[in-house]
């Protein structure tokens, strides 16, 4: 391995290997280090390319919307019925993208382990975790749930989880891995140490979960199971819907190749990926790369042109990941300006104020265009959707309550129970339900419940 070092230019990293005692340290980072892949991005960097789809009009595309006909709520429930049949089969594994830190939260650990029960503190892991379990029961199925962590984070994640009992799932079907690494590269294409021994690495984006599922062996952990599709989101929504029925049957039914859920945007402006088709290809693109006046257009029913919002979830068919494989498809990679820190020539620690290299990731809706067919669905915000992505303000640990405060309200009312709000209609009491008591309204109210006698708030568990 060291060798290659100096047979791609990058000979400046090994400096210092005379000065260690064993060199292990310094290659035990490595075993992801594809040259061929940092002598790509180099050449993006190059080439002022990011290696990004070919531009062109942005156009709608079909979109699966809220039912309220007659007609619609028919095909709705003919879906649920399709994607509750899968799960039944066993045919249907969850696929969890938990990277991430709390960092951002001013949170130390992984950020499945953040707190955000309203009453109960439990963490985000624990939700997911129980929403495949009560659908598991609720079906009498196995849902294989498969955790993809980074280097940072993995043995953290996998501690928390066996501390936990695995929240009462079976051990064994819950598989972690991690993703793949890159190193970032300075305008000149080269590679930085971060230590003496350590080369700097960085996590190489959702996207990188395809080439971590070959390596990995975690398709053939799929395949070996027998799954057909596989439901993938990420880890900091705790109202997200794990393995929503309707949309595991939506994509089987339109025999997709992968589906994606969306929500109509709250403005205009709202920071959403935008989905579309390009060049007869569906694509997402950020929301800096629509025009004001393409955010602003409205089509003949008088709703945005480009409102509907990428949400981070999606549904796979299983085949479609070894197509994937078989035909050798590689995702652009996408290049982000960033502070690295990094050892100067005279061996010392700099934490550069401005940003100085350039770190490469992958995204895991520029799979799209390599689908033969694409199903998206709406689905409801207050259902499906409130990220912690910030400290304060919005997409927040406080928006997330409310919102979370706000749908269970929203089923006591439904079961004729009383809630109290405010003067804007958010729910000021406390209230939480646990996903093993009910996954949606529908099996609230079948429940028939009382209000709970707690000082705390209304705790149905």
């Amino acid at each position: 391995m060291l060798n290659q070092f100096s047979e791609h230019g990058q000979e400046h990293v090994l400096k210092y290997l005379s000065e260690l005692d064993d060199n292990q340290i310094f290659t035990e980072r490595l075993e992801d280090l594809d040259f061929d892949i940092v002598n790509y991005c180099a050449g993006l960097l190059k080439n002022q390319h990011e290696g990004h789809y070919t531009p062109g009009t942005l156009n709608p595309t079909d979109v699966i919307e809220l039912p309220e006909t007659p007609q619609q709520v028919e095909e709705y429930d003919t879906a649920v019925a399709v994607g509750e049949k899968l799960i039944a089969n066993n045919k249907v594994g969850a696929l969890l993208v938990a990277g991430g830190q709390g960092t951002r939260l001013g949170f130390d650990g992984p950020k499945g382990t953040f707190p955000v029960g309203p009453i109960t503190g439990k963490t985000l892991f624990q939700l997911h975790t129980e929403k495949i379990l009560a659908r598991e029961k609720q079906l009498n199925a196995v849902i294989p749930f498969y955790i993809m962590t980074s280097e940072l984070n993995y043995q953290d994640t996998v501690d928390f989880f066996k501390s936990n009992g695995f929240f009462g799932k079976d051990a064994s079907t819950i598989i972690f891995f991690k993703q793949g690494m890159l190193p970032p590269l300075d305008e000149n294409g080269k590679m930085f140490l971060e230590s003496k021994d350590r080369v700097a690495m960085s996590p190489d984006g959702h996207g990188g979960m395809l080439r971590a599922l070959f390596k990995n062996k975690i398709l053939d952990d799929m395949q070996n199971r027998g799954l057909k599709s596989l439901y993938y989101f990420q880890v900091d929504s705790p109202l997200v819907n794990v393995c929503d029925p309707a949309f595991i049957g939506y994509h089987e039914l339109n025999n997709a190749d992968m589906s994606a859920k969306t929500v109509y945007k709250n403005d205009p402006f709202e920071k959403l990926g935008n989905i579309g088709e390009m060049n007869g290809k569906t694509v997402v693109i950020e929301y800096t790369e629509l025009s004001d006046e393409e955010k602003l257009a409205v089509n003949d029913k008088g709703k945005l042109t480009f409102g509907q919002g990428s949400i981070g979830m999606h549904v796979f068919s299983v085949d479609f990941f070894q197509r994937i494989h078989d035909e050798k498809i590689q995702l652009p990679y996408h290049i982000a300006h960033k502070k690295i820190p990094y050892l100067n020539d005279s061996g010392e620690l700099v934490n550069p104020e401005t940003p100085n290299g350039f770190k490469f990731e992958q995204f895991i809706f520029d799979a799209f265009p390599f689908a033969k067919k694409v199903m998206v669905m709406e689905t409801e915000r207050k259902n499906d959707f409130s990220p912690i992505k910030n400290k304060t303000g919005v997409d927040s640990p406080e928006t997330a309550k409310q919102d979370q405060l706000n749908l269970y309200g929203e089923w006591m009312e439904s079961a004729g129970l009383t809630v109290n709000k405010d003067s804007d209609g958010n729910v000021t009491d406390l209230v939480e339900v646990s996903p093993l008591y009910a996954l949606n309204k529908e099996q609230f109210i079948e429940k028939k419940p009382e209000l709970p006698n707690s000082q705390k708030g209304y705790l149905f568990e």
